[in-house]
């Protein structure tokens, strides 16, 4: 009866291999939070075409989607801009999975980082000054910790992008003055101020990328600025404003591909740009497509392969060797 029931399992083992089913397969996808509709959507990676609403209007309480990262449970985090709220969702499926944390002290979250000690870190945007900071809470349980940048510290006023340098030094970016400023990445002391852009800069989302270089969307000049990602000098204006129609990016993020990704809040849309020249290639996503209204933040999907034949043969061998074994013995 033991034997019968190995080599049913053997069958089964076999036979899931063959049909793909050992592991279950993830496409490569761009997801894209829509504020004004409160949902994300999904496109083609390759092509930019509508897949499906990943996240239905306001799953899970969803209500002001103003960023979103994949966490390193392989959850989607998105920020709930007007409950204050970090909601999880299943990457592949958009399926609510809960309210990860609920904070009333915070007020208009526009950006999301982990940090390498595994914390999660959330920007707190007001124009009461008390409630400028960035706030840190325990990565697994969601629990605050503290408040990592203090109320006010170097001068935070409208923090938008935060993220964690080369150096391992937090950053944060100033919309209402054009400012980027440095913490330590350990203790979220003020270190200095890194950069301060030019007239008419509004500094929002910002990307540390790996040619060295910080690429800064710039809602306040409808362009994307690049300085030295290790000296904060500025380099040029990489995207030059209302190129391909840019108007009020709020993001700009390189894809699989290793193009420039910006949305132009405005216009609704994603566009792309050459990655070494900053020219306009194409509207990545057209207008309005699946839906998509006010388009506030980008995240890739990458490709999980489905198992192959030579996934099948080793697991024939794998069980046919157990089976010569079980004989022996």
């Amino acid at each position: 009866m033991r034997f019968l029931k190995f080599c049913k399992l053997r069958f089964w083992l076999i036979a899931f291999a063959l049909l793909g089913l050992t592991a279950p397969s993830s496409k490569a996808a761009m997801l894209v939070t829509s504020i004004r509709n409160n949902s994300i959507l999904r496109y083609d990676d390759k092509t930019g075409d509508f897949i499906d609403t990943l996240v239905p209007t306001g799953s899970g309480g969803l209500n002001g989607p103003s960023g979103m990262l994949i966490g390193s449970d392989g959850l989607l985090y998105v920020i709930s801009i007007r409950t204050d709220s970090i909601l999880r969702y299943n990457a592949q499926t958009g399926a609510f999975i809960d309210t990860f944390i609920t904070d009333k002290e915070l007020d208009f979250v526009e950006d999301l980082t982990f940090g390498v000690d595994g914390n999660l870190y959330l920007s707190s945007s007001s124009t009461n000054q008390s409630r400028n900071k960035v706030v840190r809470y325990d990565g697994k349980t969601g629990a605050k910790i503290d408040d990592f940048v203090a109320p006010g510290s170097g001068g935070i006023f409208g923090p938008v992008g935060i993220d964690f340098g080369y150096d391992n030094n937090f950053y944060v970016g100033n919309v209402f003055d054009g400012k980027i400023l440095k913490y330590n990445g350990k203790t979220g002391a003020f270190i200095d101020t890194f950069i301060t852009g030019n007239k008419g800069d509004r500094f929002a989302d910002f990307t540390f990328a790996p040619d060295g270089n910080l690429y800064i969307a710039n809602p306040g000049t409808n362009s994307v600025s690049r300085y030295n990602g290790t000296t904060g000098e500025f380099v040029d204006t990489f995207v030059t404003s209302g190129s391909g129609g840019l108007t009020r990016p709020v993001e700009a993020k390189f894809g699989l591909d290793g193009e420039l990704y910006v949305n132009s809040f405005e216009t609704d849309n994603i566009l792309r740009y050459d990655a070494k020249t900053g020219a306009f290639r194409d509207a990545f996503v057209p207008v309005g497509s699946g839906g998509l209204d006010g388009p506030t933040s980008i995240v890739f999907v990458k490709d999980i392969p489905e198992p192959t034949s030579i996934v099948a043969i080793l697991a024939f061998i794998f069980v046919s060797s157990l089976n010569i074994r079980r004989r022996k013995h």
